[in-house]
């Protein structure tokens, strides 16, 4: 799946440009967001308004064109792209990409974006294999462009023989390929639990921690990158679900967490990123307490991660150990404690490796005492060194 990727996709004045309403609509069912440039001439061929019901996004002609804030297009789309897909690309726009013209909206575009680029050619067999489409071609291969080769057939014109456009299927799989390069959880089914749980003190108050739920989203989305089959099982977050789940669970309390986890133990890996309260209250009150002063009586939730190392028989379970003091030594322990493979450990007092933040810092330890330390790296990062470090134990 595509979930959370751009593609910024370009279409020239060609036939075949009626094909790349079909890349659109593979893409977006793969859950990737797709941005459309459509060269003059191409809109001679198919109307935008066609791009833009099947994207769900304006599609941009017009360098020039003002926009209701500011906005440099060509960078801003440049910029967005996880990878830029020219389909179909006639021998004119080959010529500009291969030359360095920029003098459109497209070409600009190409000009200004460091995604990887794919360039799909279409035009009659001899325009094709002429001397100078092949040498621009090469050119563009000589600088890391994928070129998906024209393939043969009935053209247009009339002829027969090798220009047609490569078909859409086709196209996509290799989008998918570049943007998706590693798939070694394609088949594992993994639960993530991600949050902070709540306990009721009242009718309104309640017992959390600062867990924002980033981590384990992260998590989430590196797996369904990486061809898993994702279960969350959320609580309190400060950002959205992802949209490449299989499955979503939401819950409140620590016991509901541990009630969606035992219902999903049918899963082959289970990485508990959520922040559970530890206790419960136990005279908790269903009407919102008024009172100077209030004493609350506290019970011991169960030990969700502890229940899982003690039934997942073969199965694989990641936990974490935010910590403020004696990392390893605290995290080492917990490992030990709930027959865990993997435990995540971070110092939560450092800067950069706080809950709410974007960063983390992290030392992932297995139970044969091996050790990795992550540096200050993006939660997103963070999540594949973890997914790698489990790939290779597998």
């Amino acid at each position: 799946m595509l979930y959370g990727k751009n593609v910024v996709l370009g279409v020239t004045g060609c036939i075949a440009a009626y094909k790349s309403c079909d890349i659109v609509s593979r893409l977006k069912k793969l859950g990737a967001n797709v941005d459309v440039i459509m060269t003059d001439n191409a809109c001679e061929f198919v109307m935008p308004l066609s791009f833009e019901t099947l994207s769900g996004n304006a599609v941009v002609t017009s360098t020039f064109k003002r926009e209701t804030e500011y906005d440099v297009k060509h960078v801003s789309l440049a910029k967005k792209a996880d990878l830029f897909l020219i389909a179909p690309a006639t021998a004119n726009v080959i010529g500009k990409f291969a030359q360095g013209i920029a003098d459109d909206m497209l070409s600009t575009t190409y000009m200004a974006s460091k995604a990887p680029k794919v360039v799909c050619p279409a035009m009659n067999t001899n325009m094709y294999e002429s001397d100078a489409v092949q040498k621009n071609i090469q050119i563009l291969k000589d600088r890391g462009v994928t070129i998906v080769e024209a393939i043969e057939g009935r053209l247009a014109c009339g002829d027969v023989g090798k220009g047609k456009m490569a078909e859409p299927i086709d196209i996509v799989k290799i989008v998918e390929d570049i943007l998706q390069p590693v798939q070694d959880f394609k088949d594992k089914r993994v639960l993530v639990t991600a949050g902070a749980t709540e306990e009721d003190i009242d009718g309104v108050r309640v017992i959390t921690n600062h867990s924002s739920g980033k981590m384990g989203c992260a998590i989430a989305t590196a797996l369904a990158d990486r061809g898993a089959d994702v279960t969350l099982v959320r609580g309190k977050m400060t950002v959205e679900s992802p949209k490449c789940l299989s499955k979503e669970v939401k819950i409140s309390t620590t016991l509901e967490l541990l009630d969606a986890v035992k219902a999903n133990m049918d899963n082959d890996i289970f990485i508990m990123a959520a922040a559970p309260a530890d206790y419960r209250v136990k005279n908790r009150s269903a009407q919102k307490i008024k009172a100077e002063q209030i004493t609350l009586e506290l019970e011991k939730n169960p030990d969700i991660a502890k229940y899982v190392g003690e039934n997942k028989g073969e199965k694989m379970l990641v936990i974490f150990s935010a910590e403020t003091e004696n990392l390893i030594e605290n995290a080492t322990s917990k490992l030990a404690r709930k027959n865990a493979d993997f435990v995540v450990a971070n110092d939560v007092t450092k800067a950069g490796a706080g809950f709410y933040g974007d960063t983390n810092i992290a030392t992932i330890i297995a139970k044969d005492g091996h050790s990795i330390d992550s540096g200050l790296v993006s939660k997103e990062k963070l999540a594949h060194i973890i997914l790698d470090t489990i790939s290779r134990s597998k």
